[in-house]
């Protein structure tokens, strides 16, 4: 059986909303998986290795929402290895001396690039720092961690006003609808199986449309996401046009008074044209069923790639207006200064983070946790 025989249905057949058992999708996706190995030199690496990450997140269990001293312990967990690889670079950087001067500013300067804060905002803080230094005279190396604090925290976005609906601003009788853009390869499925699946535990109505209608295994994993989550989700056949997916999807959303409903979409970058007109129709096909809909577009990026998130941040963010990001993956990685400079460098809040594979590690951000958990809590 060819690959995309798996997935083929009958060209007459209209959207339909996925009622498979659990056991039956789970299988769907097991053979995906398979057949997404054996097409891989056809397909890209990044998109093989979300189709992974996506089957077995999916098997992931929900568990109750952890009390803040855990949380911030998970949190803490999570971002171990970009604390330790920045506090051993920035303890070399002022072994030995006293006092912060234009020496130490030099390293500390290279510490913050080397840990893929960005060069824009690693200049930011040092010029904030040179401005405390001229005021105050002089500073000692061990203010430097209690400075360089404040200063991060200040540069990024505030990200949620409340912590109702796992942060989402959902007002009663209208769906709030996300649509989710980002990467093959990014956690860009799993993310949006995760944020179902907190949304329906607080007891929301969830519609997820499976707008990636250029990947079987994309679809394949967002039934196995809404089954396990409790979500209604709406598919057409592979191939199908996107905006159709969507629009179908809001259509029942709304028939059937949902709470939010969240869009997959492609996440193809080699036609930055192509994509900017796609996502454009996905947009204006919405706002005819929902006037104001997408109320948020929510670029997901993979924080392990480093500089290459901001890349991809730049080229969706000049294809489609991008509200929030989700940064995943931090947990394997030392390059979570990403999150500092993209929220600095775009002024767009991250929303959530990813520090592990559980249903439990999407995480809503918070600066203040953030910094916590890379500096220790304030004394």
């Amino acid at each position: 059986m060819g690959f995309f025989d798996l997935f083929k249905k009958k060209t007459d057949k209209p959207a339909e909303q996925t009622t498979t058992p659990v056991a039956e999708q789970a299988q769907e996706a097991k053979d995906a998986s398979k057949a997404t190995e054996e097409a891989a030199d056809a397909a890209a690496g990044g998109e093989k290795a979300e189709a992974k990450e996506g089957v077995e997140a999916a098997e992931t269990v929900a568990v109750a929402e952890p009390t803040p001293e855990q949380a911030q312990q998970e949190l803490n967990a999570g971002l171990e290895k970009t604390k330790t690889g920045f506090f051993s670079k920035l303890a070399r950087a002022i072994a030995g001396r006293s006092t912060v001067d234009a020496d130490v500013l030099d390293d500390l300067e290279e510490v913050l690039i080397t840990s893929d804060v960005g060069v824009e905002t690693t200049v930011k803080i040092i010029n904030h720092i040179e401005q405390r230094i001229a005021r105050d005279k002089y500073m000692n190396t061990s203010e430097l961690n209690a400075i360089l604090r404040d200063e991060i925290a200040l540069l990024m976005e505030e990200s949620h006003s409340s912590q109702q609906n796992f942060g989402l601003e959902v007002k009663e009788g209208t769906p709030y609808v996300m649509m989710v853009v980002g990467v093959n390869g990014a956690g860009k499925t799993t993310t949006i199986g995760k944020l179902a699946a907190k949304l329906t535990a607080a007891g929301r109505k969830v519609y997820i449309g499976a707008a990636d209608t250029f990947r079987a295994a994309a679809i394949d994993q967002l039934a196995v996401w809404a089954d396990r989550a409790g979500a209604t989700m709406i598919r057409q056949e592979m191939g199908s046009d996107p905006a159709s997916v969507a629009y179908d999807t809001l259509k029942s959303a709304v028939a059937n008074g949902a709470d939010v409903v969240l869009i997959d979409t492609a996440g193809r970058l080699h036609n930055k044209i192509g994509l900017m007109n796609e996502l454009t129709k996905i947009r204006n096909v919405m706002a005819k069923v929902i006037p104001d809909a997408p109320h948020e577009v929510m670029l997901v990026l993979d924080g392990s790639t480093g500089q290459n998130a901001f890349e991809q941040a730049r080229q969706f963010t000049q294809a489609t207006q991008v509200t929030s990001l989700t940064i995943t993956k931090l947990d394997g990685t030392a390059k979570g200064g990403v999150v500092i400079g993209i929220s600095d460098q775009f002024h767009i809040p991250v929303r959530y983070i990813g520090i592990g594979e559980g249903i439990d590690q999407l995480r809503m951000f918070d600066r203040h946790e953030f910094v916590n958990a890379l500096f220790g809590e304030a004394k």
